[in-house]
């Protein structure tokens, strides 16, 4: 015969289930918030011929908080996703070189002050 759970385990089960509703709502946005930032790196890609950079980096951090959401909602793990940790740090691009502007020169000036 399974025990039946204390009320303290009853009580954290269903604090766990109301921080899961929260962060299936939060994953509903990040979905949004990743596939618009999908669709605007493709059109920079396609205008300057290589992705932006800070939105590839941009794109790995969400994309990892979203995983972080789906482990915690699984109960892979017992940590909750940010505000609570911290952001994840975008990884090493493994893919395409990112699009580099090169600083624009200064210009050089010899002349005194003019008064």
């Amino acid at each position: 015969m399974n025990p039946s759970p204390n009320p303290s385990q009853r009580e954290s089960i269903i604090l766990r289930a109301l921080w899961m509703l929260v962060f299936l709502v939060v994953w509903q946005l990040a979905e949004l918030l990743l596939g618009g930032l999908v669709l605007v790196q493709l059109i920079y890609r396609l205008i300057y011929g290589a992705p932006s950079a800070s939105l590839m980096n941009f794109g790995d951090s969400l994309s990892q908080y979203l995983a972080q959401i789906g482990r915690f909602g699984s109960f892979h793990s017992d940590q909750k996703p940010w505000p609570f940790a911290d952001w994840p740090a975008p990884r090493e691009p493994e893919g395409e070189a990112a699009h580099s502007v090169p600083p624009a020169p200064h210009p050089v000036r010899d002349e005194e002050p003019k008064l």
